[in-house]
């Protein structure tokens, strides 16, 4: 079992909440719905390379950014106007991360992906999430 930051788990748990599967597709899509574009004092289009998650069909992009007392915030872009699952992701990791410590964000692995959606994932689509969870790892290891 993993061991979440609280605002994630908190989330995490009213989404475990939801056993049919159509449920928990309308809160994902609720979620998808809150997304917020990266802003321009951030990034502006197009969108640096090195902040593109390999492998994601949405074409989606991230940053972290350090707060002044240490936690991080984190950004998102998803190009891709289909990709609801990316932007769902995108937006749970936002309210569930964002204001949390590096320590605290490294914890979460990219298993987190099945828990949110499910088993009933594509491998592409799985590969393309997980991806999103890998990135935000490497930016905040990296210091950028």
């Amino acid at each position: 079992m993993n061991v979440y930051p609280t605002k994630l788990k908190e989330i995490i748990n009213t989404i475990s909440m939801f056993k049919d599967q159509n449920d928990r597709i309308n809160v994902l899509i609720d979620y998808a719905e809150k997304y917020k574009e990266v802003p321009v004092n951030i990034a502006v289009r197009p969108y640096a390379n090195e902040h593109k998650v390999e492998y994601c069909e949405s074409e989606a992009y991230v940053w972290a950014k350090k707060n002044n007392d240490g936690t991080i915030k984190l950004y998102f872009a998803v190009e891709n106007p289909q990709g609801v699952s990316a932007k769902a992701l995108c937006s749970i990791l936002d309210e569930g991360l964002s204001g949390e410590t590096p320590e605290s964000i490294l914890s979460v692995k990219p298993d987190i992906v099945l828990e949110i959606f499910g088993q009933s994932l594509s491998m592409g689509k799985n590969l393309g999430l997980t991806g999103i969870v890998q990135m935000v790892h490497r930016f905040i290891k990296s210091g950028r």
